[in-house]
Parts: C-alpha cells; structure tokens; sequence
C-alpha cells in the first residue's frame, strides 16, 4: 500500500509517496532536519542546501560501508553453514563407523564365548 505523506523540512514542503507508514516518514523527516539545523549551527556560514548534500553525502557513506559489513557477514554466515554442513556429514559417518565397531565387538565377543565353551567341553 501506497502512501502520500507532506513533511516539512527547514521550512520547505515535500510531498512524498512511500509504502512506508506516515509516522516512519514523519520521523525520518524531523531527523534530517534536526541534522540539518545542527551542521548550520556548528558551522554557521552553511545553507540548507550544503547542509543537506553533506548529510546526503554522510549518510550515504553509511549506507554503502553498512552494506559492505552486511555483505561480509553473510558471507561469513555462509562459510559457517557450510561448515557445519561438512562437520554433520563427519558426525554421521563416525557414529556409523562406531555402530559398526560395536556390531564387531558383538561378534568378537561371542566368538570369545563359543571358543571359552568350546575350551571348557574339551576340558
């Protein structure tokens, strides 16, 4: 769903279409402002519009350095699936190997058996 949401910023009124809800929009909107207002404050001799394209500049810094950490942990998620892919085919194939030792041991002991009975009849 579509949304027409008017916001205003330092004065200037934007008229934006968004799925986003309003008050998300409203809030994005406020904090820019505030963003704004404060570089113009700290540096005195700024416009809006220098302001504006610094912050646009920041964020989007952001942006792509928050995209690359993304990038990298799925890539990390990705080794760290496939090595537990890797480490459960290890795991299935040792507890077969030990259900196959323990079906050895089985017989080894009932070979055992057999001969000490057949040791004892010959006695």
């Amino acid at each position: 769903m579509t949304n027409e949401v008017k916001v205003t910023i330092c004065g200037q009124e934007y008229k934006l279409t968004t799925s986003e809800s309003p008050n998300y929009v409203f809030a994005l909107a406020r904090s820019l402002e505030t963003k704004i207002n404060d570089l113009i404050s700290i540096s005195g001799s700024t416009s809006q519009y220098n302001a504006a394209i610094k912050i646009a500049l920041s964020t989007m810094d952001d942006l792509q350095k928050s995209t690359q950490r993304l990038d990298t942990l799925r890539s990390k998620a990705k080794e760290y699936v496939d090595e537990a892919g890797r480490t459960r085919i290890e795991r299935d194939a040792a507890l077969k190997e030990v259900e196959a030792l323990k079906a050895k041991v089985t017989q080894l002991e009932n070979l055992l058996k057999l001969r000490q009975l057949k040791d004892s009849i010959d006695s």
